[in-house]
């Protein structure tokens, strides 16, 4: 309400008043015809609104008591043939506006405002003419207030109303799916309405990824859970490991959890590379099948990669599989055997410094032979490498996760004594 005060104030010193136009009867003269034209606001004194959670309708009561506004135009008056016009100062004082709203969601899942009821009163109303006759008609200023007063209290809630359609369009045009890259998509519409109780206001978003390729559900289902109240705080917000592992079958389905691992990518200087003569101290018979040959490796998730949150830690265990391949002269690929590779891991994550940080660690990682070609071989000496090979990979990655991402901002907002929790749903 406090960004929202301000907004207001400052969009109301940009507003136009629409004319008004009225007749008064003044014994001395008669019927008088008069316009108030290009009425602008100069100046508002405007009071920090109420806003509360509204039970009874689903939705906001929002009310501003006390509203004073200075104002500045010109008036027009028709007196038979006599036309006459000047300027006025004007002063309205003790506004009080109540505007009450229901929150919705439509059948695409946006949320949606409707304007319940609207209710405006004005305590005072003081006018001071300039120019042409205006010391003739200041004397009957009483008999314009009335009028006046009357014109503006009418015009206040259609323009509240006026105000909520416009955002009701806005809500209506915001995206419920967004592209996170070239291969995943993320569905965000409302799944049921808006739940409001005396001091919350909960919305459920179905905050599922699917791959931009296949577009397929997972073969796993969401689990509803809530976010329980934290007491001073404003904001809670939930993820389920449910949208973790859509976004993971939906890389999955798409077929990006496989990677080709060739010599070129292994540094010069390293002591182990791809060919079947430096995998001989590990599989001696294949540099005596094939010969000084240089050899891929297949590497792929043999299942959807999953996350479980426990408390304080994510889980997440992978599946996968490694093929190798010898590359003979002519380009062809010989198949030499299959590894299956699984491994867990546990990572933590957390809130500092106005970033998301996080670390990770390998809780178990196990190489097995499932067919070969080339004859049966020990995989423990391949599987103490791999192993090396893991742990340097997870160093690095912890260094970017320790350095972190920044939170997401909003305008004329901030997040504040953020605490980030991993609980067992």
């Amino acid at each position: 309400k406090h960004v929202g005060a301000g907004w207001i104030q400052d969009k109301l010193e940009l507003v136009t008043l629409p004319d008004i136009s009225g007749e008064i009867h003044i014994s001395i003269f008669g019927n008088i015809d008069y316009t108030l034209t290009g009425i602008t606001i100069t100046k508002c004194d405007f009071p920090e609104p109420s806003v509360e959670f509204y039970q009874d309708v689903t939705g906001f009561k929002t009310s501003i008591p006390g509203l004073s506004l200075a104002l500045t135009g010109g008036w027009i008056t028709h007196l038979g043939v006599i036309h006459d016009r000047g300027s006025f100062n004007m002063a309205i004082f003790s506004v009080d506006v109540t505007s009450v709203v229901t929150l919705g969601k439509d059948p695409d899942g946006h949320l949606s405002v409707t304007s319940v009821s609207c209710d405006a009163h004005i305590g005072d109303v003081d006018i001071q003419f300039h120019g042409g006759a205006s010391w003739i008609f200041q004397p009957f200023v009483k008999h314009f207030k009335g009028h006046i007063r009357s014109e503006i209290e009418h015009r206040v809630c259609p323009d509240v109303e006026e105000s909520i359609v416009t955002l009701e369009g806005y809500l209506q045009a915001m995206k419920v799916s967004f592209d996170v890259d070239q291969d995943l998509t993320l569905d965000l519409p409302l799944t049921g309405l808006p739940v409001i109780d005396a001091s919350n206001l909960n919305l459920g978003f179905k905050g599922e990824f699917y791959s931009i390729k296949t577009h397929t559900d997972p073969p796993f289902e969401s689990q509803p859970f809530t976010v329980p109240e934290q007491s001073g705080y404003m904001l809670s917000v939930g993820l389920s490991e449910f949208s973790l592992n859509s976004a993971s079958y939906g890389y999955y389905s798409a077929g990006l959890f496989q990677a080709l691992i060739n010599d070129s990518m292994i540094p010069p200087g390293s002591h182990l590379h791809l060919n079947t003569s430096a995998m001989g101290p590990f599989i001696p018979q294949l540099p005596k099948m094939y010969p000084g040959l240089l050899m891929n490796l297949q590497v792929y998730a043999r299942e959807v990669p999953l996350f479980s949150f426990q408390p304080g830690a994510v889980k997440l265990g992978f599946q996968g599989a490694v093929k190798a391949f010898a590359i003979q002269p002519n380009g062809t690929q010989t198949p030499l055997f299959k590894l299956n590779v699984d491994s867990k891991f546990s990572g933590k994550v957390w809130i500092a410094g106005g970033r998301l940080k996080g670390s990770v660690t390998m809780n178990n990682f196990t190489l097995m032979l499932v067919s070969s070609e080339v004859g049966t071989f020990q995989t423990d000496a391949i599987e103490s490498i791999a192993r090396i090979g893991a742990r340097v990979v997870l160093a690095k990655l912890n260094e970017k996760l320790g350095k972190g991402v920044v939170l997401p901002r909003m305008k004329q907002a901030q997040l504040v004594n953020t605490v980030l929790e991993v609980e067992e749903v």
